[in-house]
């Protein structure tokens, strides 16, 4: 048999053993050669390697989506990785497509390609390839817009490129690196594409756990039953500089946010700009208080109008130490209506204030007033009282961080916890608290965190409790039966 064809016939026979075919395909360890030295792939790169392996070999999962994050500090290998993996995937199936994205173009263009780049021609089938600093595709004019992979620059402005991630009956494969930093719109787009059937789907996700917040980080919590999931120390994984890691655990602490990070693979207590630490809103959610401990306390009942078709309406409660949501409903323009449920809520629970985001309540609060009701309107976009925060809803949200550390208790709702540690700090030259936007939240969210400043409404102005009215009590029966009237 000619040598070339059995070559392709060997490498064909690898189509769902990856792992297989990377020991194969370089000449591991061989004298003079650029892997001199190096046994095969790392330990972790195996796993990851058998267990798309299992997946392809299993009947009842060859067809689904095999989803998988990695974690990592620093310098595990992850770019090789991803080049033995798309060597893999395009020599072993035919019109096999690709993209690789990363978090800006310089990363892609002078990082990760160049690695990928080099398992392919370290390879023993490196003749098969055109390779480009944007893409590799096959040597064969006729396969060349459908048997390649390239790499893509991410753009929530601009997601065509993985929206249009479609392959039928054949194999798609779809890298995100350095995924912390890529936007959630390019994640649920790229969701929504790798939809066609009897197709094979390879979603790997790797990236230094960076942000508390966002679709990666999701990987390994709200999503998790979905992805296959791992967390890589770089001080356990073969080749990397133990000096230099041993010397960063030494200077910052080993449960310092530098070292989960850029060491052990784990997400930070709080991200670089994350405002309200994770710690913190993990420490809150469902706290359980003793009434005792905010029966004292004036109550206050907020409201936060929706502000676009999608928005929730937020009827949100503070006492002291104790918060909730009282009530969330669709988008509602009628003033009148809601205005007459903030009534019953102030009613019911004898609220001491109504705060009301001016946004778009001015309508429900000229009703209010209307009506004897001596409710307050807050601009967000206000000034605030402390010249340390650059307007109203800085001072309100810094309360609100504060309250939390404090002891502060928030209800068991996965929304209002997403919205918590979500805001990000903007920085400015004259040291100012400033937050992002509730636009730009809500293009990171996807919604807008509605439920948050519901609650973040309550740290408008310092309210005291009412003094109540006691009321003249008539006794119509004392000491069963021997009554008297008073």
């Amino acid at each position: 048999m000619n040598e070339a064809l059995e070559m392709v016939q060997d490498i064909a026979s690898y189509d769902d053993n990856p792992f297989g075919f990377v020991n194969y395909i370089y000449d591991w360890n061989e004298k003079g050669h650029e892997l001199e030295g190096v046994e095969g792939p790392r330990k972790w790169q195996a796993e990851v390697l058998k267990e798309l392996g299992e997946h392809l070999q299993d009947s009842k999962t060859k067809h689904e989506p095999f989803l998988c994050a990695v974690a990592s500090g620093h310098g595990i290998g992850k770019s090789a990785l991803i080049g033995m993996l798309l060597n893999w995937g395009l020599s072993t199936v035919a019109d096999t497509r690709a993209v690789i994205t990363s978090n800006t173009d310089t990363q892609l263009r002078t990082k990760t390609m160049p690695e990928i780049g080099k398992w392919f021609r370290l390879a023993i089938n490196s003749d098969w390839w055109k390779v480009t600093a944007t893409s590799i595709f096959t040597e064969d004019k006729k396969h060349q817009k459908t048997w390649r992979a390239d790499a893509t620059p991410w753009s929530k402005e601009n997601t065509e490129a993985f929206a249009g991630l479609h392959n039928k009956k054949k194999r798609i494969i779809l890298i995100f690196d350095e995924a912390s930093a890529i936007d959630d719109k390019v994640w649920e787009v790229a969701e929504g594409a790798l939809t066609d059937e009897d197709t094979e789907i390879i979603w790997i996700a790797f990236g230094n756990p960076t942000r508390n917040t966002g679709r990666f980080r999701e990987c390994f919590r709200k999503f998790k039953h979905r992805w296959k999931t791992k967390h890589i120390d770089s001080r356990d994984v073969e080749g990397t500089n133990k000096k230099q890691l041993n010397q960063w655990v030494e200077d910052y602490g080993e449960n310092s946010d530098f070292v989960k990070v850029r060491v052990r693979g784990i997400f930070p207590s709080q991200s670089f700009k994350q405002f309200i630490s994770t710690k913190d809103a993990d420490a809150a959610f469902g706290r359980e208080l003793h009434e005792s401990s905010f029966e004292h306390a004036p109550k206050i009942l907020t409201l936060d109008p929706a502000w676009e078709g999608d928005d929730e309406l937020v009827f949100g409660f503070r006492q002291g130490l104790f918060a909730d949501i009282l009530d969330t409903i669709e988008k509602n323009d009628n003033d009148l209506e809601i205005a007459n449920h903030l009534m019953k809520f102030e009613d019911e629970h004898e609220a001491d204030a109504v705060f009301i985001d001016a946004g778009y309540g001015t309508g429900i609060y000229s009703i209010g007033k209307s009506m004897g009701r001596n409710w307050k309107l807050v601009w967000f976009g206000g000034k605030a009282t402390d010249k340390g925060c650059l307007n109203k809803r800085a001072e309100m949200w810094r309360d609100y961080r504060d309250w939390l550390k404090e002891g502060g208790s928030i209800p068991d709702d996965p929304g209002l916890y997403d919205e918590t540690i979500s805001p990000e700090t903007v920085a400015r030259l004259d040291g100012k608290i400033q937050i992002e936007s509730k636009k730009e939240m809500k293009k990171r969210l996807g919604r807008s965190p509605n439920r948050a400043d519901a609650i973040v409404l309550s740290f408008a102005y310092p309210v005291t409790k009412k003094q109540k009215k006691e009321k003249t009590k008539q006794f119509t029966s004392f000491n069963h039966g021997e009554g008297w009237m008073g």
